[in-house]
């Protein structure tokens, strides 16, 4: 392994992507501390889809039990009619992903997730209440500042501090957030209110007019997550955590399925989350210093690809960083997980931005010729999604 096994890696993030990522460079015998700004690791309440090209490498690591121990293997993808419920796509996902892939797909509240990966780290790796103030790149080092005054050096520094990085912001200056015109309702129903609906372990989305409702079981079945999304003109909060009423949302659905209304109308409490996103960036590394997850690509939710890439760019990072046999080549290793990682997610951040206006088409003459394509399944065959699913992002 040459000199790899002495890099010294400081994780500034400690959500699902910096989590996965710290797993994945202790996976390669590499020195790996996180450093998490708030109190404790927590997530907000909201289910995640982890598919093949995650769990592949999340099984790697050892944590097939505990994903499979709360995870949701959905039995297929169902795609239906905003008002009548009618079927326009039904595709096999479960035994169908893992014949065909090797791995499969699960639903997950995202505290179930993080606590996951959380268990497969030593507690002494994972630094608590230190928020970035600053770092400097000295060339042979990286010196990472904390808000208390504390202070550390690595060998490289990895921002994977979401959507509003400030890794990104020291690296690259300052970047405004772009409204996409969306915003999304969500929230957890414990199943047994919805009992009388007969929910199938499916993951089902009701597409109509300028919005789209999405629903599945996470927790062992034990909760039904939702994300409804509606177009908006404006708004100013960028926030998962903004409560919003769930009168509204009902409003928003009005004349939409009874499932959809039944989901919605069994809720406690939702959340209003506005889709935000930032123009791609050119490069994600500068000297010994990198970023990960949404830090350099955060993406619209429609492809469900946000955390799954997360994990795999943890997963190359680690292998080019596993590569490394002289001290001045881990500049080198950065770039090298940057070319390889930087289209792909590039990619699927142009494909989610495109299935906003293939989901939320009004009725008429195109939607028409979209509900007939996925009747027929045009849209959907596990080898058109094999580019995504069958990605080994540990393979250079």
């Amino acid at each position: 392994m040459g000199i790899s096994a002495g890099i010294r890696v400081g994780i500034v993030g400690g959500g699902i992507g910096g989590l996965s990522a710290a797993v994945a460079l202790r996976h390669v015998g590499l020195d790996v501390r996180v450093f998490e700004q708030a109190s404790e690791l927590s997530e907000v309440g909201a289910g995640v889809q982890v598919s093949p090209n995650a769990s592949r490498v999340l099984h790697r690591f050892g944590l097939a039990d505990a994903l499979a121990a709360t995870g949701v293997k959905p039995l297929a993808w169902h795609q239906r009619r905003w008002d009548d419920g009618r079927t326009l796509l039904r595709a096999p996902l479960a035994e169908a992903l893992e014949a065909t892939y090797g791995f499969p797909q699960y639903q997950m509240h995202r505290a179930d997730l993080v606590s996951a990966l959380a268990g497969a780290l030593p507690a002494d790796r994972i630094h608590l209440e230190h928020r970035l103030a600053g770092l400097t790149d000295h060339g042979d080092r990286v010196e990472i500042r904390f808000a208390d005054g504390s202070s550390t050096e690595v060998d490289v520094l990895v921002g994977a501090d979401g959507i509003h990085s400030v890794v990104r912001g020291l690296l690259f200056g300052p970047q405004h957030p772009r409204f996409t015109g969306c915003v999304a309702y969500r929230g957890l129903v414990p199943a047994e209110r919805l009992a009388h609906l007969d929910l199938e372990t499916t993951a089902q989305i009701f597409m109509g007019p300028g919005k789209h409702f999405v629903h599945y079981y996470v927790s062992a079945r034990r909760l039904v997550n939702f994300v409804a999304v509606v177009e908006r003109d404006e708004w100013t909060a960028e926030s998962w955590t903004d409560r919003g009423k769930v009168a509204d949302a009902l409003a928003a659905f009005e004349g939409w399925h009874p499932q959809v209304r039944e989901i919605l109308g069994s809720v406690d409490e939702t959340f209003v989350w506005a889709l935000f996103d930032r123009a791609p960036l050119e490069r994600w590394s500068l000297g010994r210093v990198t970023l990960l997850g949404d830090a350099c690509h955060a993406m619209l939710p429609f492809m469900a690809q946000g955390a799954a890439q997360a994990v795999e760019d943890g997963a190359t990072l680690a292998a080019c960083l596993a590569a490394v046999t002289e001290p001045t080549a881990v500049a080198d290793a950065l770039r090298r997980y940057e070319r390889l990682r930087l289209p792909r997610a590039s990619r699927l951040q142009a494909i989610s931005g495109d299935n906003k206006a293939r989901f939320h088409l009004p009725d008429g003459p195109e939607q028409e010729q979209r509900d007939a394509q996925m009747v027929a399944g045009a849209s959907w065959t596990l080898n058109a999604v094999g580019w995504l699913y069958d990605h080994d992002a540990f393979a250079l």
